[in-house]
């Protein structure tokens, strides 16, 4: 047992981190088997998440889940899944959307300012006194 009080909290969170890390780890293995009983894109996708997020907790190594992700992709080929689209082609295409988002608040924000510069001149304008 530890002693001084530094190492004591030491211990309590080390204690807390594995209890995390246990339970990320069940369900990664839940989910792997979920996909092996029943292989379908819902779980394929599950079963990816779940390593993404090991990946993100630093649980796992981004090359040991992507082994790990081709080999579902293997098992869902020969299951007879139809894998709809690549991953390059997928950001690509989120780029595409983004972008265009992008350009779509630009021109609102445009359309505002105009708008907003109008009915400040108006505003401003001296009036004329008739007399």
């Amino acid at each position: 047992m530890p002693i001084i009080k530094s190492a004591k909290k030491a211990a309590r969170q080390a204690e807390k981190r594995t209890e995390h890390n246990v339970e990320i780890k069940k369900a990664i293995k839940a989910a792997l088997k979920a996909f092996k009983a029943s292989p379908t894109l819902e779980t394929l996708a599950k079963a990816q998440s779940e390593y993404d997020k090991a990946v993100k907790k630093d649980l796992m190594k981004k090359n040991t889940a992507a082994r790990r992700k081709a080999k579902l992709h293997k098992i869902a080929k020969d299951a007879g899944l139809k894998l709809e689209k690549k991953a390059a082609e997928v950001k690509k295409e989120a780029a595409k959307t983004t972008a265009k988002a992008a350009k779509t608040v630009k021109k609102t924000a445009e359309k505002v300012e105009t708008k907003a510069k109008k009915a400040a001149t108006k505003k401003t304008a001296p009036k004329a006194k008739a007399e």
